[in-house]
């Protein structure tokens, strides 16, 4: 290569290192500039506690912005993200998207739900975790923390769940995992996809689990998929499928929305036995389940003033 010739190529590089600068620069003020669309909502209350703020929406206006990368390409599902409230669908229930809100149960799992029903408090209520795939229809903001390698859901009751994501594998056999609230999984990715496989959940006809917050069962035969991903920067999505054929007829979906945040923000602590007061006096089961699939009396309906029959969970 002569000199001349080397003159050129190094003149070349540089233009180009000048015009990816340049580049950058332009898209780091149009970024900006479209993140300066971002507003909090007004604070309900100046003496607002972190509870409530912790429902302070992010009001974003802007056009749709790309969704972050990690180092492999991948989406970067990290972020704090808060649900998104579906007019005239029920919060919490995982049958929110079957007819009439009511999931395909079977007999046995009929049998179970009575049981929880009437037998168990809400797990939740008395400090147990929630588990999955209940934490997918919590009405409460969580937060993802995601590498190459690590998705890990932290959850305001001060629990949380992580995965290893690798390449597709099958989950270990049944004989091999230990039953606990969160299961025992695995992550891989299908195209801009996450994909995270579960297994090895507790059974709600004798250990304190539920499927949702309407108190719907979950059995030892469980099988969770979860596809997350993120369409754009401000929205996380999830389609799940559950297949349990011991308490359910046949598999079923249940689909989720959030919105992000706010950067910077992120679960606060949270202290389940040091706020419970009333644990000793919780009385087993959901509550009536109305016909708009919600848990509960509604805001309106004043409270009986003795508790329901079992005759009143409609089986």
């Amino acid at each position: 290569m002569n000199r001349m010739t080397m003159l050129i190529k190094s003149e070349t590089i540089a233009r180009s290192a000048m015009l990816v600068a340049l580049l950058s620069t332009c898209a780091g003020a149009s970024w900006a500039q479209d993140r300066a669309a971002a507003t909090r909502a007004p604070a309900q209350a100046e003496n607002a506690d972190a509870e409530t703020e912790m429902f302070r929406p992010l009001i974003y206006n802007g056009p749709p912005l790309p969704a972050p990368r990690l180092l492999d390409g991948k989406p970067d599902l990290s972020g704090f993200w808060q649900g998104v409230r579906e007019k005239g669908v029920p919060g919490g229930n995982h049958g929110k998207d079957q007819p009439g809100f009511i999931l395909p149960l079977t007999e046995k799992g009929k049998r179970a739900m009575i049981y929880a029903q009437n037998h168990t408090p809400d797990p939740e209520a008395v400090c147990i975790n929630g588990g999955i795939p209940r934490h997918n229809s919590s009405g409460l903001p969580f937060e993802v923390l995601h590498t190459t390698d690590r998705f890990a859901t932290l959850y305001h009751y001060t629990t949380h769940r992580s995965a290893s994501v690798a390449e597709r594998r099958a989950l270990p056999p049944k004989e091999q995992t230990s039953k606990t609230y969160f299961g025992t999984n695995v992550a891989y990715w299908d195209g801009d996809t996450l994909v995270v496989e579960t297994t090895g959940l507790r059974d709600s006809s004798f250990e304190k689990i539920w499927l949702d917050e309407n108190g719907n069962p979950t059995s030892d035969q469980t099988q969770v998929i979860e596809r997350w991903s993120r369409p754009d920067y401000h929205h996380l999505q999830l389609e799940e499928t559950v297949i349990d054929p011991k308490y359910y007829r046949e598999p079923f979906k249940f689909t989720r929305k959030w919105n992000y945040g706010g950067d910077g923000r992120g679960v606060g602590e949270y202290s389940c036995n040091e706020n419970n007061v009333e644990r000793e006096h919780i009385g087993p089961g959901a509550g009536v389940i109305g016909p708009n699939g919600n848990r509960g009396f509604g805001y309106d309906a004043p409270l009986p003033k003795t508790p329901p029959s079992p005759a009143a969970y409609g089986f």
